[in-house]
C-alpha cells in the first residue's frame, strides 16, 4: 500500500447520479477511509454540450446525504485544484506536445470525410477500419510528413487532432485488483485521439494527466472503463510516470432479464434508481429518489455495499464504520450484481429498527403536523416504541399507530360482525367499570384486572378482548390492547368504549 492513499470519484455533470455511480463513490470512500487516505471529487465537465444545470450540486448533495462526503474537491480545495476539468483546460495541451516530442503521439490531419470514406471502403470489403500501426503511415498525418511540412500546415490553421501511437504486437499484462491479470495484444488497439481539433483534450488524456497531477494512487471505477485500461497504462508509461493501481467494479444488473439497471426498470417496477429526487431542467420531468421515498441513507448505503461485495460471513447489516473496517477490494465480485428492490426494503426495515426511537420522533412529528395533530415528543416516542417493529418506513408508523392519535371514526365491517354480538354491549359496560376502577392505570394492572374478571365470569377471552380491541383501534390490528389503553389514558379508553357501544 502507498504511504498515502488517494482515490477519486470523477462523475460527469450530465444529469442525476445513478445508484451505480453512488456505489462507485461508496467503494472509493470505504477504501480511502480504511487506509486513512483522501477521497477526492473531480467534476469531468469537458463535454460542455452535455452539461446539465444543477447536476454538480446534485452530485455533492447526494454524497452528503449518503454520509460519504468528499475530503477534497470543488469548494474544499487542498492544493490539487481546480477540481473541475473545464477549469483545468489550459494544462492538457503541453502534455500532448510532450508525447509528440517523445515520439509517442503524432498530429493527424485526416478530415472526417476522408475517414468516413475509409470506413465505407473497409465495410464493402467486409473489414473494420482501425486507425493504427497497419495503416497510419499511409494516412494524412505527421508520421509521413517532414517536420517543416507539419509545422506549415499547423501554422496555416489547418484542423488537426493528436493521436496516441499504439505499439505494434506487444503483449501487455495489466493488473486489476479485482480481476487479476488481464492480457491485451496491442496490435488490436486503435491510435486513440488524445487532443481534439476544438482545442479540448479527450477523456483519456485529461483523465491520466489529472490523476497524475492529483497524485491518485488507486483508480476504482466501473467495468465500462476496462477496455480503456490498456491505453491508460501505456500513457503512464509514455510519460514516464508511475501508474496507479486499477480496480474495475462489476455492473449493476436489472432485477429481471438481462442488461444494466436503468431508469426505465425503476419506473416500470416502482423503485428509484437515483439517491435523491431529480427534476430535469430541460423537460421538467421528475425522477424518484430514495431520500424522498422515505429510505434511510444508512439502508441505501448498506444495500449498495452488498451489490458486488460481501464480507464472506453471514453478517449483512452494517453501519458505515463497520463497512470501512471490513471492506476489501479483493472481495468485490467480477460478475454483475443483480439489483433486488425487495432486498432494499429489507435493509430499510432492519435499519429503521436499529434507529433509536428518539431519532424517529422528528420525522414522525412532520407527518402528524401535516394531519394537524399536536402531541408532545414524549408521547410520540412512546407510540413509536410500540409500533416500530411492524414498520418499514417512517410513514408506516402512522399506518401502524394512527389510533393512538385519533379515535376510530368507523369500524372494520368484517371484524365488527365477528366480534360484536348480542351481549357484547353488556360485557363492554362491565369492562368500562373495570377500566374506571383501575387506580394505577398501567398496562399490567389493567391486564390483570380484566383477565381476573373474565376468568371469574367464565367468559371466553375472545368475547372480551376482540370487542375491546375493536373499540380502541377500529380493527383487529395493533400492539397489545392493554398497552394501547395505558398509552392513550383512562379518559380516552372510556370514551372509545362508550362510542363503540353506542355505534355498534
Amino acid at each position: 500500500m502507498h504511504q498515502n492513499v488517494r482515490v477519486r470519484f470523477a462523475p460527469s455533470p450530465t444529469g442525476p447520479l445513478h445508484i451505480g455511480g453512488v456505489r462507485t463513490a461508496l467503494y472509493n470512500y470505504l477504501f480511502a477511509k480504511k487506509h486513512k487516505g483522501s477521497f477526492v471529487l473531480r467534476i469531468e465537465d469537458t463535454d460542455q454540450n452535455r452539461y446539465v444545470e444543477g447536476a454538480e450540486d446534485y452530485i455533492i448533495e447526494a454524497l452528503n446525504w449518503c454520509g460519504i462526503p468528499f475530503d477534497e474537491g470543488p469548494g474544499k480545495e487542498k492544493g490539487y485544484g481546480p477540481y473541475r476539468q473545464s477549469e483545468r483546460k489550459d494544462k492538457y495541451f503541453a502534455f500532448a506536445e510532450k508525447l509528440i516530442a517523445s515520439g509517442d503521439a503524432y498530429y493527424a490531419f485526416d478530415t472526417n470525410e476522408a475517414l468516413d470514406a475509409h470506413r465505407k471502403d473497409h465495410e464493402e470489403q467486409g473489414k473494420t477500419f482501425i486507425y493504427n500501426w497497419h495503416n497510419r503511415n499511409k494516412l494524412d498525418n505527421s508520421l509521413q510528413l517532414s517536420a517543416e511540412e507539419t509545422r506549415k500546415r499547423i501554422d496555416a490553421g489547418e484542423d488537426y487532432v493528436i493521436r496516441f501511437k499504439s505499439p505494434q504486437a506487444e503483449l501487455l499484462e495489466l493488473e486489476d485488483l479485482i480481476r487479476g491479470t488481464v492480457e491485451v495484444d496491442t496490435s488490436l488497439l486503435d491510435d486513440k485521439v488524445l487532443f481534439k481539433s476544438d482545442g479540448m483534450p479527450t477523456y483519456h488524456l485529461a483523465n491520466i494527466v489529472d490523476d497524475h497531477l492529483m497524485e491518485i494512487t488507486h483508480v476504482i471505477r466501473g467495468e465500462e472503463w476496462l477496455p480503456s485500461m490498456a491505453l491508460h497504462v501505456m500513457l503512464y508509461r509514455a510519460f514516464g510516470w508511475e501508474a496507479p493501481q486499477f480496480a474495475h467494479l462489476p455492473l449493476i444488473m436489472k432485477p429481471v432479464g438481462k442488461g444494466k439497471l436503468s431508469k426505465r426498470d425503476g419506473d416500470k417496477m416502482g423503485f428509484p434508481v437515483f439517491p435523491l429526487e431529480w427534476k430535469d431542467p430541460r423537460t421538467e420531468e421528475i425522477s424518484a429518489g430514495y431520500r424522498e421515498d422515505g429510505y434511510l441513507p444508512e439502508a441505501v448505503v448498506n444495500m449498495l455495499a452488498f451489490l458486488g461485495w460481501n464480507p464472506g460471513t453471514e453478517k449483512e447489516i452494517y453501519a458505515l464504520e463497520e463497512l470501512v473496517a471490513d471492506f476489501e477490494l479483493e472481495r468485490v465480485h467480477k460478475s454483475g450484481a443483480k439489483f433486488d428492490p425487495e432486498k432494499t426494503k429489507w435493509f430499510q426495515q432492519q435499519h429503521l429498527h436499529l434507529t433509536s426511537e428518539a431519532a424517529l420522533v422528528q420525522p414522525f412529528q412532520e407527518i402528524l403536523k401535516e394531519k394537524h395533530l399536536d402531541f408532545d415528543d414524549a408521547y410520540v416516542q412512546q407510540v413509536i416504541s410500540l409500533v416500530k417493529e411492524r414498520a418499514v418506513f417512517v410513514e408506516d408508523l402512522w399506518e401502524q399507530g394512527h389510533f393512538f392519535f385519533e379515535r376510530p371514526k368507523e369500524y372494520d365491517e368484517k371484524a365488527a360482525k365477528k366480534a360484536w354480538k348480542e351481549d357484547t354491549g353488556e360485557i363492554m359496560i362491565h369492562v368500562s367499570k373495570i377500566v374506571n376502577d383501575t387506580e394505577d392505570f398501567t398496562a399490567e394492572n389493567l391486564s390483570s384486572n380484566v383477565k381476573d374478571w373474565i376468568t371469574s365470569e367464565n367468559l371466553g377471552f375472545g368475547k372480551v378482548m376482540q370487542p375491546l380491541r375493536l373499540s380502541l383501534v377500529g380493527s383487529m390490528s395493533g400492539p397489545d390492547v392493554f398497552e394501547i389503553a395505558a398509552t392513550i389514558g383512562k379518559a380516552k379508553t372510556l370514551e372509545r368504549i362508550r362510542f363503540a357501544i353506542e355505534n355498534l
